[in-house]
């Protein structure tokens, strides 16, 4: 890989600090998994803001480091053997950061898979479903007259806050006593779910008694209050 500062992407965003890992993002659920990630570890970066609004995702620039035109995406300067590399996708881009700095993730083999499985667990079920629900109740979706489809997610988005309520109901975190990669995954979207989407009523939320638990331990950590604002909207 070439240097970063010969990237495209960095003529439409300058590292002010190119030996620091650079993220390009947008304070979403996705974006802010990365953000809290890197504030947790401690790692020094330089955050970008990929704004939605002016179609920035959409940008040559953005589009050659993600061709995916999804938030969030990386260039980490001191990657694998010491060389630049660029990642999106946010679940991969928090197993890296965990095997990079051996945090966050156990090291036993077993529970290793296990956090991974959790992890893709949100990525293939809680974020796509959780995603829908606030499609059809608060953006376009909502003037959809068939009401069908958000009936649908819902149904999948409480049948998901269930699965997660029971791992929870005799545990503090999803793997155990130990803090991860999972939590990191999911519990921004249950935030999400309740306070963007305003959607704890209609998913049932004080039926999930485990979950609010830990998602208000969560949202108390000093790094995920940090996280949670990073990029910094303009």
């Amino acid at each position: 890989m070439t240097a970063p500062s010969d990237l495209p992407i960095t003529r439409k965003w300058p590292a002010q600090y190119p030996d620091r890992l650079q993220l390009y993002s947008l304070p979403t659920p996705n974006g802010v998994k990365v953000s809290i990630m890197l504030e947790e570890l401690g790692l020094p970066y330089e955050p970008h803001l990929v704004d939605f609004e002016s179609n920035d995702q959409m940008s040559p620039e953005f589009l050659s480091l993600n061709p995916n035109n999804k938030i969030p995406a990386i260039i980490d300067p001191d990657g694998p053997g010491g060389k630049p590399l660029a990642l999106f996708e946010s679940g991969a881009i928090l197993l890296y950061l965990a095997e990079k700095t051996a945090q966050l993730i156990p090291q036993d083999a077993a529970q290793r898979y296990e956090t991974i499985q959790w992890l893709m667990w949100q990525m293939g079920g809680v974020g796509p479903m959780f995603g829908q629900v606030g499609f059809f109740k608060v953006f376009a979706g909502k003037d959809f007259e068939d009401k069908r489809p958000l009936g649908r997610y819902v149904a999948e988005s409480k049948r998901l806050l269930g699965v997660l309520n029971q791992r929870l109901a005799t545990r503090t975190w999803i793997m155990g006593d130990s803090y991860t990669i999972a939590d990191i995954a999911v519990l921004p979207w249950v935030r999400n779910l309740i306070e963007r989407y305003q959607a704890g009523d209609m998913v049932g939320m004080q039926d999930f008694p485990h979950v609010t638990r830990a998602l208000a331990a969560f949202v108390a950590r000093p790094a995920v209050a940090r996280g949670l604002l990073v990029p910094k909207r303009s």
